[in-house]
């Protein structure tokens, strides 16, 4: 069994490990319980009652977060013309076609969202090996296939965050920071739960969401109601 350090037992104090604590409850306490020298990352993780494996019960998308997610998200658009251009306007990192591609084979991926123009995916079809395992390769499902590289690229830069559940059933995704303010961190939580809530694929049985955790980068999980962050 790994040691547990007295930070963490410090912080693991005052949370009961058997409650289901309402969001703002939840959110109250991992706020109080981050204690790096750094700004942590909020994240939230749902147990999703489906099983992967099955094409119908895939679950996938993407959540505009309401206040934005804190990170400073790097975005390359496979694009030309005025596409390209268009991408560049927007605030792109990286705008390109074979010279991108290239860039990608060598290795070099220094950006953390990647878009495409439709004509371009046969292109970057010969990426998937590389992109795939990443979860970086452009998905029509998800908004990165597109002609609209401007929203798309304003999306990415302004908060938005791709889900896609786990082998194991669960989706997790950063949704802040702990500096932003606990409502906006409740919202944002909110807006994510209810993307995951509506892409409940027709494969799915019984009881959808099964639990539901939030904590920060390196603080303790504290255990949530479903109920307290999914629509009525």
């Amino acid at each position: 069994m790994a040691h547990e350090g007295k930070r963490i037992r410090a912080a693991r104090e005052g949370i009961d490990a058997l409650k289901l604590y309402s969001i703002d409850e939840a959110i109250k306490l991992v706020k109080e319980k981050a204690s790096a020298k750094f700004d942590e990352t909020v994240e939230i993780s749902m147990n999703l009652g489906v099983d992967p494996r099955h094409a119908d019960q895939m679950v996938r998308g993407v959540c505009n977060l309401p206040n934005g997610s804190g990170r400073t998200v790097r975005v390359a658009v496979f694009a030309r013309g005025a596409k390209a251009d268009e991408a560049r306007e927007a605030g792109a990192d990286i705008v390109g076609a074979e010279d991108l591609l290239e860039i990608v084979q060598s290795g070099k991926i220094e950006f953390d969202r990647c878009i495409a123009t439709p004509d371009l995916m046969p292109l970057v079809g010969r990426l998937g090996k590389v992109l795939g395992p990443r979860g970086l390769m452009p998905n029509p499902k998800v908004g990165t296939v597109t002609m609209d590289v401007k929203g798309a690229v304003a999306g990415a830069k302004g908060g938005s965050v791709e889900f896609r559940v786990e082998k194991a059933g669960i989706v997790h995704a950063g949704i802040g920071k702990v500096s932003f303010d606990a409502d906006k961190l409740v919202e944002n939580i909110k807006a994510f739960a209810d993307a995951v809530a509506k892409a409940k694929p027709a494969g799915a049985k019984g009881q959808y969401v099964q639990r539901v955790a939030v904590t920060s980068s390196m603080g303790p999980g504290v255990k949530v109601e479903p109920a307290t962050v999914l629509p009525a």
